[in-house]
């Protein structure tokens, strides 16, 4: 199979044995809090508002990560029109 894909044995195993590091996990974690934060608003935050929820539940986190987390997930807020 390794022949076929053009991939050394060594290579293979080694990233079928890969662990996730610890700052995998906590990104994984943060960006599950921040599309529950987001449906839960029915898509209307932003990441301002979400950065402030996130800290008041206790994470330290800032605006500008959770903004790049956003947009990587391409969660994007809905704007309402005030008349």
């Amino acid at each position: 199979m390794c022949q076929v894909l053009d991939v050394s044995r060594s290579g293979y195993y080694k990233w079928k044995n890969h662990t996730k590091s610890p700052r995998q996990i906590q990104k994984e974690q943060i960006t599950k809090e921040i599309h529950c934060i987001f449906l839960e608003s029915r898509c209307l935050y932003g990441s301002p508002k979400v950065t402030s929820l996130l800290r008041q539940a206790g994470r330290r986190i800032s605006q500008k990560t959770v903004a790049r987390i956003m947009k990587e997930q391409g969660l994007q807020s809905r704007t309402v029109k005030k008349y």
